[in-house]
Parts: C-alpha cells; structure tokens; sequence
C-alpha cells in the first residue's frame, strides 16, 4: 500500500499504527521495521499490557521525495511456536546474504524473550526460528554488524520489558528495587554467533558513565537507562542513545569500544506527546536521520501510535543537536 510523500515530524502512515521504528539502508532504500498497535480495551499500566501488538509490517522508501510502502505482514504471532503474545520493537540485520528480524515476546510462562525470523528480502516475509535465542531474555533488541562483520546485540527494557527482574542471571518475579543513589542498570550486550541465531557470549550489561567516570544514577530520571537501545557510528565512535522512560527523552551516550562503557553527552529529541518514545539512527546518503514515534495523530492514546522521523544534526566535535519534536 502506498501512502503520502513523508514530511518531517508528521506520520509516515495513517492507514495502521506503527512505533518503535528501526530504520536501515538496504539495497539503496530506506527499510523501516516498527512495532504495529492495535486497537483494544485492554489495560493500560506499568506492565505494558496496554502495547498487544501481534505481527509486523515493514515500511520502505525509496528516498524522502517518494511514497511509503506498506509492503504488508511480514510475521504474525501464530507462526511463532515459542511465542505467546506482545510483537514489541523489533529490528532488522543483513549479513551471509539473509534479511534477519530479531523481535521480543512473552513465551508461555509470560517471560520476555528474543527471537529470529529470516527472509530473502528486506521486505520479507520473515520466517521465524522454532525457538528463541537461547539464553535472550528482556525486550528491544537492536542490532549492530560493525565494519570487521561482526554483529552485536544490545537489548533490555524496565517495567513491563523485565530487565530489572534478572539481576541476579535468572529470572525474579519480585525483585528488590534499586536505590536512587545506587547505579542505574544498563541495557545488555552480546556477541551474535556468525550464523546470527545464538549468542557467541553471556550477555553483559553495559555502564553508562558521566564526564566523570562515574555511574549514572537510578535517581537520575534524566539520563538513565530506561528502554530502547539503539547503536550506531558515526567519524569511528559508537553512539549508544536510548529512552529514559519517565522523563520521555531520547538521549545518548558515547564511546570508543561497542561494549563500552559509553560516557552521557545529551539530549537527541525532547518530550513527545505519549508515555514515551523509542527511535533509531540511519544515514542515508550524506545526512543523518532520526526515526521515533509518538501518540499526536491518536490524541495522546498511549498504545496508538505513530511513526515520524527527522533531519539529525551532528556539530563539529561530534555531538548531536537537540531535537524539537514539534518545531514552530
């Protein structure tokens, strides 16, 4: 299905919901892999149960001057044996010649995990493996397959994401709540193996520091990790920006080793209007861009969302211009 030439701060598409776009460059067109909301009467709280998202369509541009394309369902929950319910943000990779979808879920004990799916083509559709990733647990997998080929995972979410329920390596229904005086949890990072389907290593968590050298807080709502990793680079550093959930910023950190530990620089994008916001980073030919998503064109309804994007901005040491959502 085509759709309206894309502008700047507006939705790509009207037609469904979409969010949690993961944006990517393949065969010189502009790939977008958001989660998909639908309509219901469920709750809405902390847990998340209000997001019930059950498949994925991808969205795709040949350029900023041409329509977006709906190219459909590329995988659905019923063709996911592991799977239980909530498609949550999924993201895309190429490598060995195959299109990979990683994507979390609830299994049947209700436990967030990440799988795979696969396709011969960047639209898909994407077959997903019988199983998920050994060991993957949490939500919000964004994938990065440096320059030397190989492909890291970085994932992890709070609240209805679980990430603060395996501190300990397994799984704690109740765990204790952090301190706001002590470290903030980080998202976590593995190696994917070559065929990219296991983790090469025990996942690990990530330190986000100050100009300092020291931790950023869990009290630190403006800066500290919430949700939604995503890693890119840019003049040979990597750029770890994420969301910091209740403060609704999009911000970054940055570092010289893809595990880190990655140094607190700013603010990419200020509040959008929703409970918050989950992007990703591309260039596309010579300028940069940021995709996210908010709730404007539902009216602030939480789990109706939109996907827009924006011109990114990099000054002359590297760092990022802020971002206004809603300029004037």
């Amino acid at each position: 299905m085509n759709s309206k030439i894309p502008v700047p701060h507006q939705p790509l598409v009207s037609h469904i919901y979409t969010a949690d776009p993961s944006a990517h460059v393949f065969e010189g067109k502009i790939y977008i892999y958001p989660s998909h909301d639908l309509e219901h009467d469920g709750p809405d709280n902390d847990n998340g149960d209000q997001y019930a998202m059950e498949d994925y369509h991808i969205l795709s541009l040949d350029n900023f001057s041409s329509p977006v394309v709906d190219h459909g369902e590329a995988l659905h929950l019923r063709d996911i044996p592991w799977a239980s319910k909530q498609l949550w943000a999924p993201d895309a990779a190429f490598k060995n010649g195959i299109y990979y979808l990683f994507f979390p879920a609830r299994d049947h004990d209700g436990i967030f995990r990440i799988g795979v799916a696969t396709s011969n083509s960047p639209a898909g559709p994407f077959k997903a493996e019988p199983d998920y990733i050994p060991g993957s647990y949490s939500i919000d997998p964004a994938v990065l397959v440096d320059e030397d080929d190989k492909a890291y995972i970085y994932f992890g979410g709070l609240w209805g994401g679980q990430l603060e329920k395996w501190q300990t390596g397994t799984f704690e229904p109740n765990p204790s709540e952090l301190k706001p005086d002590q470290p903030a949890l980080g998202p976590r990072v593995a190696l994917l193996s070559e065929d990219m389907l296991t983790f090469q290593q025990e996942p690990q968590e990530i330190s986000i520091i100050d100009e300092e050298g020291q931790p950023i807080l869990a009290g630190d709502e403006d800066r500290r990790y919430f949700e939604g990793p995503w890693v890119h680079k840019y003049n040979g550093l990597y750029y770890l920006s994420y969301s910091t959930g209740s403060t609704h910023k999009l911000v970054y950190a940055v570092s010289d080793n893809p595990l880190g530990p990655f140094t607190f620089k700013g603010t990419i994008l200020t509040p959008v209007i929703g409970w918050t916001t989950h992007h990703s980073i591309v260039q596309f030919e010579d300028k940069w861009y940021l995709f996210y998503h908010d709730s404007s064109l539902s009216g602030g309804v939480n789990h109706k969302r939109s996907v827009k994007y924006a011109e990114l901005t990099y000054n002359a040491d590297g760092t990022i211009q802020t971002i206004d959502p809603y300029p004037s």
